[in-house]
Protein backbone atom coordinates (compact mmCIF):
# COMPACT_ATOMS: atom_id res chain seq x y z
CA UNK A 1 0.00 0.00 0.00
CA UNK A 2 2.71 2.48 1.03
CA UNK A 3 6.34 2.26 -0.06
CA UNK A 4 8.88 4.87 1.01
CA UNK A 5 12.39 4.66 -0.39
CA UNK A 6 15.37 6.76 0.72
CA UNK A 7 13.16 9.74 1.56
CA UNK A 8 14.89 13.03 2.29
CA UNK A 9 12.98 16.20 3.17
CA UNK A 10 14.00 19.69 4.27
CA UNK A 11 12.47 22.87 5.62
CA UNK A 12 14.12 26.23 4.90
CA UNK A 13 17.27 24.41 3.79
CA UNK A 14 17.55 22.29 6.93
CA UNK A 15 17.35 18.55 6.29
CA UNK A 16 14.87 16.82 8.61
CA UNK A 17 14.33 13.42 6.99
CA UNK A 18 17.58 11.75 6.02
CA UNK A 19 16.78 8.58 4.12
CA UNK A 20 13.54 7.01 5.37
CA UNK A 21 12.71 3.52 4.14
CA UNK A 22 9.35 2.03 5.09
CA UNK A 23 6.78 -0.38 3.68
CA UNK A 24 3.21 -0.61 4.94
CA UNK A 25 0.80 -3.25 3.65
CA UNK A 26 -2.97 -3.49 3.86
CA UNK A 27 -4.17 -4.93 7.15
CA UNK A 28 -1.13 -3.72 9.11
CA UNK A 29 -0.71 -1.29 11.99
CA UNK A 30 2.70 0.38 12.26
CA UNK A 31 3.85 2.47 15.22
CA UNK A 32 6.58 5.08 14.76
CA UNK A 33 8.25 6.15 17.98
CA UNK A 34 11.16 8.42 18.78
CA UNK A 35 12.28 11.45 20.79
CA UNK A 36 11.24 15.04 20.07
CA UNK A 37 12.85 16.40 16.92
CA UNK A 38 13.46 13.00 15.34
CA UNK A 39 11.27 13.78 12.31
CA UNK A 40 8.11 11.81 13.11
CA UNK A 41 5.63 14.63 12.51
CA UNK A 42 7.60 15.81 9.50
CA UNK A 43 7.14 12.39 7.94
CA UNK A 44 3.38 12.56 8.58
CA UNK A 45 3.18 16.03 7.01
CA UNK A 46 5.17 14.97 3.95
CA UNK A 47 2.89 11.97 3.41
CA UNK A 48 -0.17 14.23 3.62
CA UNK A 49 1.35 16.66 1.10
CA UNK A 50 2.25 19.67 3.25
CA UNK A 51 4.05 22.33 1.22
CA UNK A 52 6.03 23.39 4.31
CA UNK A 53 8.55 20.67 3.54
CA UNK A 54 10.53 20.04 0.38
CA UNK A 55 11.21 16.46 -0.69
CA UNK A 56 14.78 16.58 -1.97
CA UNK A 57 15.42 12.91 -2.66
CA UNK A 58 13.74 9.52 -2.68
CA UNK A 59 10.22 8.39 -3.50
CA UNK A 60 6.82 7.70 -1.94
CA UNK A 61 4.39 5.36 -3.65
CA UNK A 62 0.84 4.84 -2.41
CA UNK A 63 -1.22 2.11 -4.08
CA UNK A 64 1.60 2.00 -6.66
CA UNK A 65 1.08 5.68 -7.54
CA UNK A 66 3.77 8.34 -7.14
CA UNK A 67 2.59 10.62 -4.32
CA UNK A 68 4.90 13.42 -5.46
CA UNK A 69 2.54 14.00 -8.37
CA UNK A 70 -0.56 14.38 -6.19
CA UNK A 71 -1.66 17.57 -4.37
CA UNK A 72 -2.91 17.18 -0.76
CA UNK A 73 -6.58 17.23 -1.76
CA UNK A 74 -6.14 14.33 -4.19
CA UNK A 75 -4.22 12.34 -1.60
CA UNK A 76 -7.20 12.79 0.73
CA UNK A 77 -9.67 11.82 -2.03
CA UNK A 78 -7.64 8.67 -2.69
CA UNK A 79 -7.95 7.61 0.93
CA UNK A 80 -5.04 9.13 2.89
CA UNK A 81 -6.15 10.55 6.25
CA UNK A 82 -4.01 12.58 8.64
CA UNK A 83 -5.07 12.87 12.27
CA UNK A 84 -3.42 16.05 13.52
CA UNK A 85 -1.39 16.37 16.69
CA UNK A 86 -3.11 19.71 17.30
CA UNK A 87 -6.52 19.71 15.53
CA UNK A 88 -7.58 23.21 14.52
CA UNK A 89 -10.84 24.94 15.32
CA UNK A 90 -13.00 26.12 12.40
CA UNK A 91 -15.51 28.61 13.84
CA UNK A 92 -18.73 29.01 11.88
CA UNK A 93 -18.41 25.69 10.03
CA UNK A 94 -20.73 23.04 11.43
CA UNK A 95 -19.46 19.50 11.88
CA UNK A 96 -22.39 18.16 9.86
CA UNK A 97 -21.69 20.36 6.83
CA UNK A 98 -17.93 19.87 7.11
CA UNK A 99 -18.11 16.09 7.14
CA UNK A 100 -20.86 15.85 4.52
CA UNK A 101 -18.82 18.05 2.16
CA UNK A 102 -15.66 15.99 2.76
CA UNK A 103 -17.49 12.71 2.17
CA UNK A 104 -19.16 13.99 -0.99
CA UNK A 105 -15.80 15.15 -2.35
CA UNK A 106 -14.60 11.58 -1.99
CA UNK A 107 -17.74 10.26 -3.64
CA UNK A 108 -17.44 12.72 -6.52
CA UNK A 109 -13.84 11.61 -7.06
CA UNK A 110 -15.09 8.01 -7.30
CA UNK A 111 -17.90 9.01 -9.70
CA UNK A 112 -20.56 8.26 -7.09
CA UNK A 113 -23.72 10.25 -6.44
CA UNK A 114 -23.67 12.64 -3.46
CA UNK A 115 -24.98 11.13 -0.25
CA UNK A 116 -28.45 12.33 0.70
CA UNK A 117 -29.03 14.34 3.88
CA UNK A 118 -31.05 11.54 5.48
CA UNK A 119 -28.47 8.86 4.62
CA UNK A 120 -25.67 11.05 5.94
CA UNK A 121 -27.42 11.65 9.27
CA UNK A 122 -27.97 7.90 9.57
CA UNK A 123 -24.26 7.34 8.86
CA UNK A 124 -23.29 9.91 11.49
CA UNK A 125 -25.44 8.17 14.11
CA UNK A 126 -23.73 4.86 13.36
CA UNK A 127 -20.22 6.28 13.47
CA UNK A 128 -20.77 8.36 16.63
CA UNK A 129 -21.16 5.15 18.59
CA UNK A 130 -17.67 4.03 17.59
CA UNK A 131 -15.93 6.85 19.45
CA UNK A 132 -18.66 7.55 22.00
CA UNK A 133 -19.07 11.10 20.74
CA UNK A 134 -22.29 12.96 21.55
CA UNK A 135 -24.63 15.08 19.45
CA UNK A 136 -23.70 18.07 21.62
CA UNK A 137 -20.29 17.96 19.91
CA UNK A 138 -21.27 17.00 16.37
CA UNK A 139 -23.90 19.76 16.29
CA UNK A 140 -21.28 22.44 16.96
CA UNK A 141 -18.67 24.11 14.76
CA UNK A 142 -15.60 22.01 13.99
CA UNK A 143 -13.57 21.63 17.21
CA UNK A 144 -14.77 25.01 18.51
CA UNK A 145 -14.55 25.02 22.30
CA UNK A 146 -13.64 21.32 22.36
CA UNK A 147 -11.30 20.01 25.04
CA UNK A 148 -8.11 18.27 23.92
CA UNK A 149 -9.69 14.87 24.39
CA UNK A 150 -12.84 15.89 22.51
CA UNK A 151 -10.75 17.10 19.57
CA UNK A 152 -8.94 13.77 19.38
CA UNK A 153 -12.21 11.83 19.58
CA UNK A 154 -13.53 14.06 16.81
CA UNK A 155 -10.51 13.15 14.65
CA UNK A 156 -11.33 9.45 14.99
CA UNK A 157 -14.99 10.21 14.28
CA UNK A 158 -13.93 11.89 11.03
CA UNK A 159 -11.80 8.86 10.24
CA UNK A 160 -14.83 6.65 10.82
CA UNK A 161 -16.95 8.69 8.40
CA UNK A 162 -14.32 8.84 5.64
CA UNK A 163 -13.05 5.24 5.98
CA UNK A 164 -9.53 5.96 4.67
CA UNK A 165 -7.30 3.33 3.11
CA UNK A 166 -4.28 4.76 4.95
CA UNK A 167 -4.71 6.56 8.27
CA UNK A 168 -1.75 8.45 9.74
CA UNK A 169 -2.37 9.38 13.38
CA UNK A 170 0.13 11.96 14.58
CA UNK A 171 0.40 11.75 18.39
CA UNK A 172 -3.30 11.05 18.83
CA UNK A 173 -2.57 10.20 22.47
CA UNK A 174 -1.05 13.61 23.21
CA UNK A 175 -2.83 15.28 26.13
CA UNK A 176 -5.38 12.49 26.65
CA UNK A 177 -6.38 11.24 30.07
CA UNK A 178 -6.75 7.49 30.51
CA UNK A 179 -10.50 7.44 29.77
CA UNK A 180 -10.19 9.47 26.58
CA UNK A 181 -7.22 7.35 25.53
CA UNK A 182 -9.27 4.19 25.97
CA UNK A 183 -12.17 5.57 23.93
CA UNK A 184 -9.92 6.80 21.10
CA UNK A 185 -8.04 3.50 20.99
CA UNK A 186 -11.30 1.54 20.99
CA UNK A 187 -12.46 3.57 17.99
CA UNK A 188 -9.23 2.96 16.09
CA UNK A 189 -9.40 -0.77 16.80
CA UNK A 190 -12.96 -0.94 15.48
CA UNK A 191 -11.87 0.77 12.26
CA UNK A 192 -8.86 -1.42 11.48
CA UNK A 193 -9.47 -4.17 8.92
CA UNK A 194 -7.72 -6.24 6.26
CA UNK A 195 -8.19 -3.57 3.59
CA UNK A 196 -6.79 -0.53 5.37
CA UNK A 197 -3.54 0.36 7.12
CA UNK A 198 -2.79 2.58 10.10
CA UNK A 199 0.42 4.40 10.98
CA UNK A 200 0.52 5.62 14.58
CA UNK A 201 3.08 8.23 15.60
CA UNK A 202 3.62 8.37 19.35
CA UNK A 203 6.16 9.09 22.07
CA UNK A 204 4.81 6.62 24.55
CA UNK A 205 4.16 2.93 24.85
CA UNK A 206 0.88 3.46 26.74
CA UNK A 207 -1.18 3.93 23.56
CA UNK A 208 0.22 0.68 22.22
CA UNK A 209 -1.22 -1.17 25.20
CA UNK A 210 -4.62 -0.47 23.64
CA UNK A 211 -3.76 -0.48 19.93
CA UNK A 212 -1.38 -3.39 19.42
CA UNK A 213 0.88 -2.73 16.41
CA UNK A 214 2.21 -5.31 14.00
CA UNK A 215 5.46 -3.38 13.69
CA UNK A 216 7.26 -0.73 15.73
CA UNK A 217 9.85 1.59 14.18
CA UNK A 218 12.19 3.93 16.05
CA UNK A 219 13.08 7.25 14.45
CA UNK A 220 16.20 9.11 15.50
CA UNK A 221 17.78 12.14 13.84
CA UNK A 222 15.68 11.85 10.71
CA UNK A 223 15.97 8.15 10.06
CA UNK A 224 14.44 4.84 11.10
CA UNK A 225 17.20 3.22 13.11
CA UNK A 226 15.41 0.14 14.43
CA UNK A 227 12.32 -1.90 13.51
CA UNK A 228 10.79 -4.87 15.25
CA UNK A 229 7.54 -6.21 16.65
CA UNK A 230 5.43 -4.83 19.49
CA UNK A 231 8.08 -5.91 22.02
CA UNK A 232 10.26 -3.01 20.84
CA UNK A 233 7.81 -0.54 22.39
CA UNK A 234 8.27 -2.25 25.76
CA UNK A 235 12.04 -2.02 25.38
CA UNK A 236 11.74 1.71 24.70
CA UNK A 237 9.49 2.11 27.74
CA UNK A 238 12.16 0.44 29.88
CA UNK A 239 15.29 2.04 28.40
CA UNK A 240 14.03 5.35 27.03
CA UNK A 241 15.71 6.79 23.96
CA UNK A 242 19.17 7.44 25.38
CA UNK A 243 20.47 4.08 24.19
CA UNK A 244 19.99 5.27 20.60
CA UNK A 245 22.90 7.65 21.12
CA UNK A 246 25.29 4.84 21.88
Amino acid sequence: MLEIKNLHASVEGKEILKGINLEVHAGEVHAIMGPNGSGKSTLASVLAGSNTFEVTKGSIHYLEENLAELPPEDRARKGIFLGFQYPVEIPGVSMVNFMKTALNEQRKFKNLEPISASDFLKLMREKKEIVEITSSLTNRSVNEGFSGGEKKKNEIFQMAILEPKLAILDETDSGLDIDALRIVAKGVNKLRNKDNAIVIITHYQRLLEYIVPDFVHVMYKGNIVKSSGKELALELEEKGYDWLKE
